[in-house]
């Protein structure tokens, strides 16, 4: 009997000892919300940082190398990654599969679909280049244009492994921490979405205790993908005010500690 009450004893303080760990599985929080701004467009330095500094949040920006805002206010990226903020890489021209349905816009110079795989994985590396040139940083993490992986039937990604922390694309989810997909991150496309809406993916986000992603474009204006400022505004205070439960940090902080908690190298 003395026995019996023992083990049950063992499973009731082990079960509470996983939900502990649980509740503070994200680097001691419930969650982890990564904020990132796609394009390397005027916008991010004039409305989304100023927004994220006030408040001491830090984020992930994904430079287009050829971006002609990286090139005259190549400073300010500096000395936003010198406040933490990472530069992720989005590649050096922003190539989308053109064969694909509703891609008309595409210029033929930039149609990925006519991409050889070393091409493009020299390009992704020319940026790398760029960008440890504006930051001194060599760990960084990757956006894919217009969230396309294949060149024909191959992911190019496979050969840029090593060059980058983790990927981020763009399919709609959340993940748990063992299921984070490193090499294809996925995250939440905003366009047009209420503080109300964002704020309830956060909340589920601590209910469930996953890594949620946003992916901005435009942060008032600038962008045909776009997300209102004071709406941007009211989801960075939610996460501000909330910042015992959520870990709020740039993409290659979190991806690093995902690859630490799983015992990858």
């Amino acid at each position: 009997m003395l026995m019996k009450k023992v083990y049950a004893l063992l499973i009731c303080v082990t079960a509470l000892s996983a939900r502990a760990q649980d509740a503070d599985l994200w680097n001691h929080k419930r969650c982890a919300v990564v904020l990132t701004y796609d394009d390397a467009i005027n916008v991010d330095l004039d409305n989304a940082l100023p927004a994220l500094d006030s408040l001491g949040l830090k984020a992930t920006f994904y430079l287009i190398g050829s971006s002609p805002v990286v090139a005259a206010r190549m400073e300010q990226w500096r000395v936003a990654a010198r406040n933490g903020h990472e530069l992720g890489n989005h590649s050096l021209y922003h190539p989308c599969d053109g064969s694909l349905p509703g891609r008309s816009w595409i210029q033929a110079d930039d149609d990925l679909s006519k991409y050889t795989v070393a091409r493009a994985v020299r390009e992704i590396r020319v940026n790398n280049v760029l960008l440890n040139a504006i930051d001194g940083k060599t760990k960084r993490t990757f956006a894919y244009p217009c969230g396309d992986l294949t060149i024909g039937d191959s992911f190019f990604y496979a050969g840029l492994r090593k060059d980058f922390v983790a990927a981020r694309g763009v399919r709609s989810a959340m993940d748990s921490i063992g299921k984070v997909d490193l090499n294809n991150i996925d995250c939440y496309a905003i366009n047009g979405q209420t503080a109300d809406q964002m704020i309830a993916l956060v909340r589920e986000a601590i209910r469930t205790r996953r890594l949620l992603v946003f992916l901005f474009h435009g942060v008032g204006g600038g962008h045909t993908l776009n997300v209102g400022l004071n709406e941007h505004s009211l989801l960075l205070h939610f996460l501000k005010d909330h910042e015992r439960e959520i870990w709020v940090a740039p993409m290659v902080d979190v991806a690093e500690y995902v690859r630490m908690y799983r015992g990858l190298h």
